[in-house]
């Protein structure tokens, strides 16, 4: 099993190396279309409708993206990923970037040489039971069957934390949350384990959710956020400038609804000023228009209005914006000054 995943290390760091010779943005603009990599489904956060139109807050950061490269926030395609093939699909170029739940690890930045662009949701790995199981807390699971996505950090931290609490489980092995669903509620499995996030996103499509809760204990760090291949620091530069524009539009009060008139008649601040183009050569700088910012911005909204919009907690996800709030609100959201 070691040698495999070794292997399987080695194939992904060597794709990466090959794609890397090619300039994203360079290829991303002959080709008109943004590629980008997305989960199989997980509501609110990247899902299709029934129309096949894509929405949620990862897809809000890939048109962001398209908005400020390309100028249409529509120009993107939307790549499925599992936990298993989101890597292969960015080493090998199929995909330009991912924005698909993927927790930023050592291992994931340096072995298999990716670039982790920056955090759009800070989570933490928890578990969701039926209430007719009697539990109330993850310390009562022992012997529990448990369903799990493959090729995950949920993996190791579930084997960890059931060894230091000397319990025993069942792991069912899942590939894809809709998977997961299925054999949740058909009670293949006692137990469904992953990023708080994705449990209240998936509890939230279920018939009766109030049948079901999330246990209190947070048993990880999960700082999710976009990556990128290694050796293609342009394009690196534009998908963390691009979530840090997100983020600092709503520090700032930019939103969707007012960034154009900000930009077309030029603030008394001078940092919203270069955010919008009206200042300064910021665009110019990641080989972009100077309105890279406001495309991305009016294209779905600053971060909080895409986390609200999204998953927030007028949503039947319900989110609480928690760690994700601004850091002048007590959370972690902190963006480097545009200047």
């Amino acid at each position: 099993m070691k040698t495999t995943v070794f292997l399987g290390a080695l194939t992904v760091a060597g794709l990466a190396a090959g794609a890397a010779g090619a300039a994203t943005l360079d290829d991303v603009k002959a080709r008109g279309t943004l590629n980008c990599g997305v989960s199989t489904g997980l509501v609110g956060f990247a899902a299709p409708d029934d129309n096949g139109e894509w929405s949620g807050f990862d897809v809000s950061l890939c048109r962001a993206v398209a908005a400020a490269v390309l100028g249409d926030p529509t120009a993107v395609e939307f790549v499925p990923t599992t936990g298993k093939t989101r890597f292969t699909a960015l080493a090998s170029g199929e995909v330009d970037m991912l924005a698909r739940n993927t927790t930023w690890t050592f291992s994931r930045d340096v072995d298999l040489k990716f670039t982790f662009t920056g955090v759009n949701y800070y989570d933490g790995q928890g578990f969701m039971v039926p209430k007719a199981l009697g539990v109330s807390s993850a310390k009562e699971l022992d012997g529990a069957t448990v369903c799990i996505q493959t090729g995950t950090t949920t993996e190791l931290n579930l084997a960890d934390f059931f060894r230091v609490n000397n319990m025993s489980y069942e792991p069912v092995p899942i590939e894809t949350n809709a998977e997961a669903q299925q054999q949740f509620l058909a009670s293949a499995c006692d137990v469904y384990t992953t990023d708080a996030s994705g449990l209240a996103a998936t509890r939230a499509t279920f018939e009766t959710p109030g049948d079901f809760i999330i246990l209190p204990e947070i048993i990880s760090k999960e700082p999710l956020g976009p990556l990128v291949r290694h050796g293609d620091d342009e394009w690196g530069d534009i998908v963390t400038w691009t979530l840090n524009a997100l983020v600092a539009a709503e520090e700032l009060g930019v939103t969707s609804a007012n960034a154009k008139d900000m930009a077309s008649a030029a603030t008394d601040n001078p940092e919203i000023n270069r955010l919008l183009g009206t200042e300064g050569s910021l665009g110019e700088m990641l080989g972009l228009g100077n309105d890279w910012a406001l495309m991305a911005i009016t294209a779905g909204g600053n971060y909080g209005e895409i986390f609200e919009k999204n998953i927030g907690e007028n949503t039947p996800i319900g989110l609480a914006r928690g760690l994700n709030a601004q850091y002048t609100d007590g959370g972690l959201l902190y963006t480097p000054p545009f200047r």
